[in-house]
């Protein structure tokens, strides 16, 4: 029941972030900030990569994989936003940062819709079917896509200091 509840709640942070994230990456493709949607993108972001690691452990697996590696993107995206303020070469460091982040969660959104959705589980059960690489594949080319072109938009004005 407890381990109901607790996956509950990592599933709900988890599609607040992917929410979130899809906000800010489109705000970056119009040179928008979007500071509040930020903040609670990168919060959110942190707390399902953290609440990631407190299932029950059964052995090393790709999602505690993906949790190591997603660790420092999101480190480096929190320190090239805030302690750097997006100067210099840290823009693009954030921009691909967010989008990596972004991108490592849609990943796991897909995983999981292929194992927990009947009619897709239907269609890639052991998820080596073409059905999930293709959607896999889809969803790595449109974050590049969209991660090139944030790239070449995203020059934000400086914050106000109010």
């Amino acid at each position: 029941m407890i381990l109901q509840i607790y996956t509950s709640i990592h599933t709900l942070i988890s599609l607040v972030a992917i929410f979130t994230g899809i906000v800010v990456v489109f705000g970056m493709l119009a040179a928008n900030r979007l500071d509040g949607w930020t903040k609670w993108f990168l919060i959110t972001a942190v707390a399902t990569t953290v609440t990631g690691f407190f299932f029950p452990f059964r052995g090393f697996t790709p999602a505690i994989g993906l949790g190591i590696i997603s660790l420092p993107f999101l480190a480096l995206t929190i320190f090239a936003r805030y302690p750097k303020r997006l100067a210099g070469a840290w823009r693009w460091i954030y921009v691909i940062g967010a989008v990596i982040c972004l991108y490592f969660n849609l990943f796991v959104l897909v995983v999981q819709s292929f194992e927990k959705i009947p009619g897709l589980h239907a269609l890639a059960p052991t998820q080596t079917e073409s059905p999930f690489k293709l959607t896999q594949l889809v969803l790595l080319i449109a974050s590049g896509l969209l991660g090139i072109t944030a790239l070449i938009r995203f020059r934000p004005q400086p914050a106000r200091v109010a």
